[in-house]
């Protein structure tokens, strides 16, 4: 198969569009070929486009940041001769200098299907603030790794934020490319726009579901996003960020495995299991120990359980829901243990006033059901299905791979 960039890099039919216009690039590390050269290098090689431009989201054009709010500064591209502009850093939607220096801009972002990734709404910035000044969009797409499957509840009015752009739920099941024409039919936004499309993305094929086994490698687009196995669980382990237990940063499997110094890790799946034994289908929960490095916990020997999506005989794609896995979780935990400290409040993603848990989830929703100790796993699935079936609706007509 072929993606955007790879597209858009052989076809001069496609850029013609393009002469005479200054061009940048938004792009991270994932923003690569086929053969592994970084977009902005290989869209610098062609005699057809000027790049007068770059820009990076969260986590920089390289990848040069580790963790939530620690920002990139604006440089210049000394082999390339231009400068490279910062979404992450004194600013989060570019400024009309930043604006001024291009008329299109191709945006070759690697995302990972999950409404919280900051890529989304850097997305939704970057399509603004062309509609204001009179720039072009073109998104040059990619894979959702995560595939098509939709779950979690929708973000409700008043709950915007850095990892919250619009009324999604959680897992989106959306290319950015879709995700785009979502933005600019919804936003009503009078931009110049363009996809160039991926060919032959198959998101319901085996072993991939959305990500092309076999045919492209794997590359962080950050750096807690090591593999597809990651990709898959994140919609549910992301939750995590908002909580006091370890989402595995600083140990080699990040945003897989969970856990803290002080839980009994057997225990909490017995529970998990009583309570909802259909939440935890589609892949192998397994009880683990790990000492993170850095961030939560570090230096400390935690108990946990790592979730297994990688094994063909034990990973189901339709079935396996990782947002209502972690979700159970907490609820468990909070059934063994009533006055656990579970949520985490400190500023998350430039928020300071709400707790990271209801940003995560666009609302106050989740963590009132998990503290609620009436409340069930069927009470959750009633609040949740028809958010997930409206947004199945709502973004057919923007959907590119049917």
């Amino acid at each position: 198969m072929k993606f955007g960039l790879d597209r858009f890099l052989e076809d001069p039919v496609l850029r013609r569009p393009l002469a005479g216009r200054r061009v940048a690039l938004l792009a991270h590390p994932a923003s690569t070929t086929r053969d592994l050269v970084h977009a902005l290098d290989a869209i610098a090689a062609l005699a057809d486009i000027k790049l007068t431009a770059a820009f990076g989201p969260q986590h920089g054009l390289r990848g040069d940041k580790q963790d939530n709010m620690m920002e990139s500064p604006d440089t210049f591209d000394p082999v390339h001769g231009i400068p490279v502009f910062s979404l992450y850093g004194e600013v989060r939607r570019p400024n009309d200098a930043m604006m001024d220096t291009f008329d299109v801009l191709l945006v070759d972002l690697q995302d990972l299907g999950c409404r919280i990734y900051t890529f989304v709404t850097t997305l939704r910035y970057v399509l603004e603030a062309a509609a204001h000044h009179g720039k072009s969009v073109w998104v040059l797409d990619r894979p959702n790794p995560a595939g098509r499957p939709v779950e979690g509840l929708r973000l409700r009015d008043g709950w915007e934020s850095f990892v919250g752009a619009g009324a999604m739920p959680m897992r989106h099941g959306m290319t950015l490319g879709e995700m785009a024409r979502w933005f600019v039919a919804t936003l009503k936004l009078d931009v110049e726009f363009e996809v160039v499309t991926m060919e032959g993305w198959q998101p319901d094929a085996a072993p991939g579901h959305g990500w092309p086994l076999l045919e492209r490698t794997w590359i962080n687009p950050s750096p807690n996003a090591p593999n597809l196995s990651m990709a898959r669980c994140y919609a549910g382990t992301v939750m995590l960020e908002g909580t006091t237990l370890s989402e595995g940063r600083g140990t080699t499997r990040p945003l897989e495995l969970f856990g803290a110094p002080d839980i009994d890790a057997a225990a909490l799946l017995k529970e998990m299991t009583s309570l909802a034994p259909d939440w935890l289908a589609g892949c192998r929960l397994r009880p683990c120990w790990f000492e993170p490095t850095f961030h939560k916990h570090a230096g400390q020997l935690c108990q946990g359980l790592q979730i297994h999506v990688e094994d063909p005989a034990h990973y189901d794609h339709a079935a396996f829901r990782p947002w209502r896995l972690m979700a159970l979780a907490f609820k468990a935990l909070r059934r063994l243990h009533p006055d656990y400290p579970l949520w985490r409040d400190f500023p998350y993603e430039y928020e300071r006033d709400r707790l990271a848990i209801d940003l995560i989830n666009g609302s106050e929703l989740l963590r009132l059901w998990v503290d609620d100790p009436a409340a069930t796993p069927a009470d959750l699935d009633a609040l949740t299905r028809p958010d997930e079936g409206s947004w199945r609706e709502e973004i057919f007509p923007s959907l590119l791979y049917r």
